[in-house]
């Protein structure tokens, strides 16, 4: 018999279960964001900025990230300064950072399983090549990764070997993944999830994609969407800055909101309206990267007290809240970064200045509905601009549309032969005029004769 009091139980985590655990949930096109995350990282570095603020001028034109799908591969490559060897034996291909690794500067990487979780949701024949400048040499490795080899390993070892590797053309990153997993094999042969990638890159790095930066995928670069607020007239964008100071480092908020398009002419939607395809809403970003578009849920506000439920009365609105850090922990972002932590600190201290503007947004759509006509007419006036020329303002500005004044109506119901009402229409000069037209012409006729023009 064991003594329990000489024994232990076993608690350490098998290889099998951890790496189930971290791809559990995390969608394959954010394991693809994951690792275009690292390029960009290393592209902020080379290039000597920090993803701040919307007006920084840094020139990220000489980097390309390229990523090439097909129905039995994944590759990426880039030239973005590629992998140190001490980097990737200290913390690059650990499961999760160690305490005295200090964090990459501006990077949105927080717990050090992006690379690792990313791969091997993709698939189990993994290789990755890194070609880095030395002082002033060029210097390669490659770790190869066999993951149903490596997971079928029970000696305790969880690292992985780093050979020799022929130069890359660039210093930079070389993924290649084979061996794919059901769900990107699935994936990676329709054209549809080809489209949608495409897309989401050209939302979710549009900031960088503006600074010159070249994502291409299957050799077709991807083009930016251009984020635009409309000024002139009545309507002037809002844009303000701020500063925060937590746990000893700088955290940097901008807010941009206002008109991106004027709301719809009918507050119900049409029946070929796609609300999925509706990029109005509020986009959250941090250090960069938009981590929640168009969003129109309670994560951003709507529908919480205060703050009506979204409704596409309110399509046209656009807002931007971007949060920049030193340090990733500090910012609003889930582990996926695609979502918003809402009990972040700093989110719940500027979430009421979102609610303020797009309640803004909200009366001037309800005020719109008065006078239709007027306020389209000031809309016209309103001219797209880009969001980065957007000029300093604290509060943005909206037509306030007067309410007309009303008459009160009468509504005149009476029978009438219907032999007599198509005489009356013939001598008012159209026999097959509506008989609501007749009511009305014989009316008007009558009170200018009896009572007179007023």
């Amino acid at each position: 018999m064991i003594s329990a009091g000489k024994s232990k139980a076993n608690a350490n985590p098998t290889k099998a279960f951890f790496v189930r655990m971290i791809t559990r949930d995390i969608t394959l096109e954010d394991c693809i964001f994951d690792l275009i995350d690292n390029s960009i990282d290393g592209a902020w570095e080379l290039a000597g900025g920090q993803p701040m603020a919307l007006s920084d001028n840094v020139d990220l034109s000489p980097y390309i990230i390229s990523i090439e799908i097909t129905e039995d591969r994944f590759t990426i490559l880039d030239n973005c300064g590629g992998i140190s060897l001490d980097d990737a034996v200290d913390y690059a291909f650990t499961f999760g950072r160690k305490e005295e690794a200090e964090a990459e500067s501006f990077s949105i990487g927080v717990y050090g399983i992006g690379m690792k979780r990313a791969v091997f949701k993709i698939g189990t024949l993994i290789d990755v090549q890194s070609t880095y400048r030395e002082n002033s040499d060029l210097a390669s490795f490659r770790v190869p990764i066999n993951v149903d080899d490596w997971l079928g390993r029970h000696d305790g070892d969880w690292d992985f070997d780093i050979d020799d590797s022929e130069h890359l053309a660039e210093a930079g990153v070389r993924i290649s993944v084979a061996g794919l997993t059901e769900s990107a094999a699935r994936s990676f042969e329709s054209p549809r999830f080809i489209q949608n990638l495409r897309r989401s890159i050209a939302r979710d790095y549009a900031l960088h994609l503006h600074r010159g930066l070249t994502i291409e995928v299957n050799g077709e670069p991807v083009q930016g969407w251009l984020m635009e607020l409309r000024q002139g007239g009545e309507f002037a964008p809002m844009r303000a800055k701020f500063s925060e100071r937590l746990d000893d480092e700088d955290v940097h908020i901008e807010i941009l909101a206002g008109m991106m398009a004027p709301p719809p002419d009918d507050s119900e939607p049409s029946e070929d309206f796609d609300e999925d395809l509706n990029t109005s809403g509020w986009y959250i970003v941090c250090n960069g990267r938009i981590v929640l578009a168009a969003d129109k849920t309670a994560v951003s506000g709507w529908g919480s007290p205060g703050w009506p439920q979204w409704h596409p009365q309110y399509t046209g609105f656009l807002g931007i809240i971007l949060f920049a850090s030193r340090r990733a922990d500090l910012l609003p972002l889930t582990t996926t970064k695609r979502s918003v932590d809402e009990t972040s600190a700093i989110f719940r201290q500027y979430r009421p200045h979102m609610r303020d503007v797009s309640k803004e947004w909200v009366a001037y759509t309800n005020h719109r509905k008065r006078d239709r006509e007027e306020s389209m007419a000031k809309e016209q006036a309103a001219k797209a601009v880009a969001i980065y020329d957007v000029q300093d303002r604290k509060e943005v500005e909206l037509p306030k549309v007067a309410p007309k004044k009303t008459i009160p109506q009468a509504n005149v119901l009476y029978m009438v032969p219907k032999d007599k009402l198509r005489d009356l229409a013939s001598a008012l000069g159209n026999i097959n005029m509506p008989y609501k037209d007749v009511g009305l012409k014989s009316f008007n006729y009558a009170y200018e004769d009896l009572v007179g023009d007023e």
